[in-house]
């Protein structure tokens, strides 16, 4: 995979063919699954490849093969790996991609009886402000594997990271991996936005509802003055109604934006 990159760096950046790699293929990821953003992606998309001869592309499209065949031997942080083995941690802004091993050690100390938190809660909710390629992410995941918890079903990740690439290293994996996650390209210290990523377990996996609904209740119960432990489902008598109660939620698109927002302010 290096060499196919290398191979297109001989009239480019090596740094420059591996960010274009790693966005061109996000852009494919979230163009299948993201309605709301696809004219700007694919307008973005277009304005990379254009940068590159037909053979170039080529290679980009045989790298992301072998991405998938990577990532199918087993989970691991695979674009992190390539980045630190590229050297590319040596330019620009000096990163460093926290070593996979370290990362599954990591999550295996902090992740606890998950199946005894699922008794609890709908599902987990894991909130990386500082994300990188997604490495701690995907060592999560593996974790709730070897505890044979499925993760597609019963994780939901909310990553940010304030570099773009980062961004698209994060989401690339995580969208062949089927994590459902939200990717938020931002500051978190600020709390600042710029674009946000959902992958395509996120949009298949219904968790726009599935994140927004507990919310609904719960603001409902609040509108309504009920008791946490009282049925929703009440006589007319039983509920006073405000005059004019306010709007739960605009949407569950909107939900899930105020709701990361709430995550990251922990931080």
């Amino acid at each position: 995979m290096g060499d196919l990159l290398r191979a297109n760096a001989r009239t480019h950046r090596l740094d420059t063919v591996f960010s274009d790699f790693c966005e061109v293929s996000a852009l494919s990821f979230s163009n299948a699954v993201d309605p709301i953003h696809r004219d700007a992606r694919e307008k973005r998309y277009l304005e990379i490849v254009a940068k590159y001869q037909p053979e170039e592309i080529t290679r980009f499209c045989q790298a992301l093969a072998v991405l998938v065949e990577w990532l199918s031997l087993g989970m691991c942080d695979a674009l992190g790996d390539l980045f630190m083995s590229l050297e590319l941690g040596e330019r620009g802004k000096g990163q460093f991609f926290t070593p996979y091993p370290v990362s599954s050690l990591m999550a295996r100390m902090t992740a606890g009886d998950v199946k005894e938190q699922l008794k609890q809660q709908d599902h987990i909710a894991l909130n990386e402000p500082a994300c990188g390629a997604g490495g701690m992410v995907i060592a999560y995941a593996e974790a709730m594997l070897d505890q044979d918890v499925n993760y597609q079903h019963y994780l939901h990740a909310t990553l940010q990271d304030i570099d773009s690439t980062a961004v698209h290293m994060a989401y690339v994996q995580l969208s062949l991996l089927h994590v459902p996650a939200i990717v938020i390209h931002g500051n978190s210290l600020a709390m600042t936005e710029w674009a946000h990523w959902v992958t395509p377990a996120h949009v298949l996996g219904g968790w726009d509802k599935r994140l927004y609904f507990p919310r609904a209740v719960r603001a409902m119960r609040e509108v309504l003055s009920m008791p946490a432990t009282e049925d929703l489902v009440s006589s007319p008598q039983e509920v006073s109604v405000p005059p004019a109660p306010t709007p739960i939620a605009e949407s569950a698109t909107q939900y899930v934006v105020n709701q990361r927002r709430e995550q990251l302010a922990l931080f």
